[in-house]
């Protein structure tokens, strides 16, 4: 009995999926629910899964293939014919000049055109490129952004849980003291209606969290109800930023906003080149073969000769006035308007440098304020009134106020942490490296 159930599970065993079709089949929902969801895999989801990262990446490829086709000659014209038959017999022998034609013609662009729109082509391209780098940062950035909004609403959660634990620890307090005839009824009801409004409030956060998570797993392009958990704990920043001018000297060199931008300008440079030279003509050369029979006249004698032409055209730029000088215009103005778009870059980049330089900064002291100061005086205030309060030496409305500070204080402290975290993602994205550290 004992080798027959032995044989059996065999036999299923060898019936299941290899590990490496199991492997294959976990699809990224799956993938995003196996352990913690750190920032980095989170990160590294979407610029995996992200579809609108995947179409600029497709349009930048696509843009590849450009250059070649443009810096090509035209495609030559090939020219077959029947000239100059008789309409009375349509016989190839009647007239001398009756034929079977074929021709071959090129147009050639003045000297120096196509390669000025191949320069033109790879610098949009280029600008193409700089287009993916930077919805990668954006991408990044808004990924860290949502990722920790759900770290300090994890935390918030938290907070609300302990505190209503605490809450319960005061109504009993005062349940004990009313029952005693030592204490207020009121007493009971207040610290019953603060719990309330603490269920409340975790009702908020929850339905907070779990908007957050859907944006957050669409971006990573999963299931949007996907569970996502976050790691419980997280150290804080402590290395030292470089100051805001090396930032901005970073970001000049590294964003890729700005190396877009400075492709467009080149591509401006060549279009306005481009232009002036359309005032030169382009040309086209062709030739043809005229296959003739029947003979000469008698006084001539002989086999009619076949006929060989060739013909030399040149484009006459006869309406420059309206058309090669209006797009030389054209392009002098979208030149200048490639020069104030860089320029409007600089001064934004610089001006999120700033700004996000000034919120890490206020984010590290008020985490600072809190953790030395602030957090462990409202717990030690909690503590003195809760003691008061047991020997009927504090009022029982200042203890629960005491109470709520502090709740408001621990907050503040975790939205704070968090903030500091979001300012360094905004700042690593506006200067386009992630090492920003002295």
């Amino acid at each position: 009995m004992k080798t027959f159930i032995t044989t059996i599970v065999l036999v299923i065993v060898l019936l299941l999926p290899t590990p490496l079709v199991l492997a294959n089949s976990i699809d990224k929902t799956t993938m995003a629910q196996t352990g913690v969801l750190t920032e980095k895999k989170a990160i590294n989801l979407a610029l995996e899964n992200n579809p609108n990262l995947a179409q600029m990446q497709a349009r930048y490829e696509a843009m590849q293939a450009i250059p070649s086709q443009v810096s090509s000659l035209p495609d030559p014209m090939l020219t077959l014919g029947a000239l100059n038959f008789p309409t009375d017999t349509f016989d190839r022998n009647q007239e001398g000049m009756t034929q079977l034609q074929i021709g071959f013609s090129q147009s050639l662009p003045f000297p120096g055109k196509l390669n000025l729109k191949e320069e033109v082509a790879e610098f949009e391209a280029k600008a193409a490129y700089y287009d993916v780098a930077e919805m990668r940062l954006l991408l990044a950035s808004n990924i860290s952004n949502k990722w920790w909004q759900i770290f300090y609403l994890d935390r918030a959660i938290e907070t609300v849980d302990k505190n209503q634990e605490l809450l319960r620890q005061f109504i009993e307090v005062a349940k004990t003291k009313y029952t005693t005839g030592k204490g207020l009824q009121q007493d009971v009801l207040l610290s019953q209606l603060e719990l309330s409004k603490l269920i409340d409030k975790k009702i908020q956060i929850v339905a907070l969290r779990d908007n957050q998570i859907i944006r957050l797993n669409i971006l990573m392009d999963i299931a949007p109800r996907t569970k996502v958990t976050l790691p419980v704990k997280m150290a804080v920043i402590s290395k030292t930023i470089l100051p805001e001018q090396k930032l901005f000297q970073l970001a000049k060199n590294s964003r890729p906003l700005l190396q877009k931008h400075k492709q467009l300008l080149f591509a401006a440079k060549s279009k306005l080149d481009l232009a002036e030279r359309d005032y030169y003509p382009d040309f086209n050369v062709g030739v043809t073969y005229g296959d003739r029979t029947g003979d000469n006249p008698p006084f001539v004698g002989g086999e009619r000769a076949d006929l060989f032409s060739i013909k030399f055209g040149i484009k006459v730029p006869l309406y420059a006035g309206t058309k090669q000088s209006q797009k030389v215009k054209q392009r002098v103005k979208e030149q200048f308007k490639s020069k104030y778009a860089y320029r409007d870059e600089i001064n934004q980049v610089q001006a999120d440098i700033a700004s996000s330089l000034t919120d890490f900064n206020r984010s590290q002291q008020q985490l600072s304020l809190f953790k030395t100061g602030i957090l462990p005086q409202a717990r030690q205030t909690v503590q003195s009134m809760l003691a008061g309060y047991q020997v009927s030496e504090v009022d029982f409305l200042n203890l629960v106020r005491s109470q709520v500070t502090l709740f408001n204080y621990e907050l503040q402290y975790w939205q704070s942490f968090s903030q500091s975290n979001q300012a360094l993602a905004r700042l690593q994205a506006s200067i386009g490296k992630e090492f920003i550290y002295e």
